[in-house]
């Protein structure tokens, strides 16, 4: 297992950056999952205009335990990144780029890793809506 960049940032987030990570001539697949941030929720009332996204101290360190277990006993490269802070609609909050040798183990660890990210990263996240109203989420949500 190969993990080539676990981070929580406040900065925009490089998705080619990510890919450069995983580049290996052993691999033959790569899979890259972004999460954007969308105008709509089924639950809000009026558009979605922004995410805030604040996290534990130990994310980071979590991230990385995440990707540990996605990985588990296969050939695959990751790099993983989630961003906190405020972000518009259309930012990125989540990349997860992947390589392997086979395209089977590539799209296993990726949905793997971004379903523990959903569920498991102590990363929360403050909806703001259109007209002003605004709704936290917690781990999975």
């Amino acid at each position: 297992m190969t993990i080539r960049l676990a981070q929580i940032s406040t900065e925009p987030l490089d998705i080619d950056a990510h890919r450069a990570a995983v580049d290996d001539p052993r691999m033959g697949a790569e899979i890259t999952f972004v999460g954007r941030v969308r105008d709509n929720d089924e639950d809000a009332a009026t558009p979605v205009v922004a995410l805030e996204y604040s996290a534990h101290p130990d994310a980071e360190k979590t991230l990385r335990t995440l990707i540990a277990d996605a990985v588990g006993e296969t050939d695959a490269i990751v790099a993983a990144s989630h961003r906190i802070g405020r972000l518009e609609v259309g930012e990125a909050a989540v990349v997860v780029s992947v390589a392997s040798g086979h395209r089977g183990v590539a799209y296993d660890v990726s949905r793997a890793l971004i379903e523990a990210i959903k569920h498991s990263l102590p990363i929360w996240k403050r909806q703001i809506e259109a007209d002003g109203a605004t709704v936290w989420k917690g781990l999975g949500g």
